[in-house]
């Protein structure tokens, strides 16, 4: 079984919906305009945030973020099929991990 994280789309971007707390926190970023650009903030958002699993990054085509609705943010659990197994409200309200706990204790992970 893996686990990742898929950086989408920048949530709070600072010329879509910045946020008063991101600007506190100096967490300011412009919407990325190439592929480097998404990869660096991601790498920032990874660091930051100390996230230990392996991140891949959305294509410039929002392919992940499309298919999976995957904004502002979003747990899955994709079986072994390649099937949706579960899926959380939208964070980062909406979700609760626990839910994904459960759903993977059914696989006897």
């Amino acid at each position: 079984m893996a686990f990742y994280v898929v950086y989408i789309l920048e949530a709070h971007a600072s010329d879509v919906w910045q946020m008063a707390s991101n600007v506190k926190q100096g967490v300011v970023f412009a919407m990325p305009k190439s592929m480097g650009e998404r990869e660096a903030v991601s790498d920032s958002c990874v660091r930051n945030l100390h996230i230990q699993i392996p991140a891949l990054l959305d294509d410039f085509s929002n392919s992940a973020e499309i298919a999976y609705t995957g904004w502002p943010d979003r747990l899955y659990v994709i079986d072994r099929a390649g099937r949706v197994a579960s899926k959380t409200q939208a964070g980062p309200f909406g979700f609760h991990p626990e839910e994904v706990e459960r759903t993977l204790k059914t696989f006897g992970l």
